[in-house]
């Protein structure tokens, strides 16, 4: 079990005004409280009023709920299901598509390319260790694209001498609360074709949808007669549902540990409800963040990730933070980079651009394999002999210290999440904090952080236009 992650805001907190960030503390503290008071809310079933309607504030205890179904029900909870359904599908397909869009499964990806091999897909079976080769689908109508997949699958199981075989078999998770959503449903009836062409009744083994109660989803579902289907849990909206079976049944299947990720989100919720202002990684997050877009202008927020592993995690948030908080033309505009890919790109810019700019660096932690020396040449035409032996990590710091300087000299603020490692259980804080620190803000501002009106707008007209013939 990894130790908490941490957040120094103390390069940043060296611009604002004195006394700006002690003076937000009963703010702060405030909005924790109306946050902590939702769930009760939320689980009451008493009315909700108008302006928190809708109210999603199920995925708060939501890790601990499962982790105490986990302990008082064993075979039986949920938890236990998911994995018993992940080991089915590793056993019996070597591949398996994920049809989802935005939440339901940014992530899943975001948890995989965090923890999971680069290269993933290029390894052998038995390198994988039985875990299938991960595809990403129905987030998107791009006809080539989805087309070269299905084509890839179709081969994979003609090329196969007996269909029966892990071989030869891809599966489809399919993930849609309503199952209304265009993208993935039209993806969803492609890939259930193919599946059910060429496998025939083991079909209902290898499809498994996971959904709200109610919708078309489900009742396609219940039709069909699927092995496995999960559902969705009422009160956690699509972007604040990575730890449900959305995220975790995926995750379970690609060999990630989902008890980790559950108590690291837990013990993230418990540093939220106990940690004092100034020393709560959510609380002063939130803080730093509203200082400098009120004070200051600071409407971008930059979320930096180093190396390359935590490139996916900036995108799932930059999703939590933009349907979350933009609404009523209000709310700051995140924008995820890798460094030090984008050093030399968008690096420009952020170093003597505008200066609506906070930068946040998600900093990875030790490595979690022996780290790569930089060896010594003869030539030396390169000149990097005077580096020799220097690991890459060291190479690695040795570049975030100098942009953070440099950043520092021209009096532009940082701030850094340190993770003490990449492992489930930090990434299980890593989501738990952000999506905290979301709500909490749009309960210190007055803006509901739950549902996305914005978005249904463009998947109204998309449904008229396709009406139209």
């Amino acid at each position: 079990m990894s130790s908490l992650l941490q957040y120094h805001p103390s390069a940043a907190l060296a611009y604002l005004a004195d006394g700006r960030f002690e003076g937000l503390k009963a703010d702060l503290e405030n909005a924790r409280d109306e946050t902590l008071n939702d769930v009760e809310l939320w689980q009451s079933g008493a009315a909700v009023p108008p302006a928190k309607d809708p109210l999603d504030a199920g995925f708060i205890q939501w890790p601990e709920e499962l982790l105490l179904d986990l302990n008082e029900n064993g075979d039986n909870s949920l938890v236990a299901r998911i994995e018993n359904c992940a080991a089915r599908i590793r056993e019996t397909a070597d591949g398996v598509v994920i049809l989802g869009i935005g939440g339901s499964y940014m992530g899943m990806k975001a948890m995989f390319d965090a923890l999971g091999h680069p290269y993933h897909n290029e390894l052998s079976r038995s390198e994988r260790n039985g875990v299938p080769r991960i595809y990403y689908e129905g987030w998107n109508v791009d006809s080539d694209q989805q087309k070269a997949l299905l084509n890839l699958c179709e081969q994979r199981a003609v090329c196969a001498t007996d269909n029966t075989v892990a071989d030869a078999r891809t599966a489809v998770i399919v993930i849609s609360k309503s199952g209304g959503t265009m993208e993935t449903a039209v993806s969803f009836r492609n890939f259930r074709a193919l599946i059910e062409r060429q496998f025939g009744d083991d079909a209902k083994r290898l499809i498994v949808p996971v959904t709200g109660d109610s919708g078309k989803l489900r009742d396609l579902s219940n039709e069909a007669g699927f092995e496995d289907v999960f559902s969705i849990p009422d009160g956690i909206g699509g972007r604040f549902s990575v730890l449900t079976p959305v995220g975790l049944l995926p995750a379970a299947v690609a060999g990630l540990n989902v008890r980790q990720l559950l108590q690291g989100a837990v013990a993230m919720t418990d540093h939220f409800r106990h940690a004092d202002y100034g020393s709560n990684a959510v609380l002063d997050y939130t803080a730093v963040g509203h200082a400098f877009e009120v004070d200051q202008g600071l409407t971008t927020r930059i979320l930096s990730t180093w190396g390359s592993k935590l490139e996916a995690v900036g995108l799932w948030y930059d999703q939590l933070l933009s349907e979350s908080l933009g609404k009523h033309e209000k709310g700051a505009t995140p924008l995820t980079v890798v460094n030090t890919r984008d050093l030399h790109s968008r690096g420009q810019q952020h170093q003597e651009g505008r200066r609506d700019k906070l930068i946040t660096n998600l900093l990875p932690g030790a490595p979690n394999s022996d780290p790569l020396t930089l060896p010594e040449r003869e030539d030396d035409h390169d000149q990097l002999n005077k580096f020799a032996g220097y690991p890459l990590p060291k190479i690695l710091q040795a570049a975030i210290d100098g942009t953070n300087q440099a950043y520092a000299d021209d009096n532009r603020p940082t701030a850094d999440i340190l993770l003490p490692t990449v492992n489930e259980h930090t990434i299980g804080q890593v989501f738990q904090m952000l999506m905290l620190a979301t709500v909490v803000e749009g309960r210190l501002v007055g803006t509901n952080p739950y549902g996305q009106p914005g978005v249904e707008a463009y998947k109204k007209n998309m449904n008229a236009n396709l009406s139209q013939g």
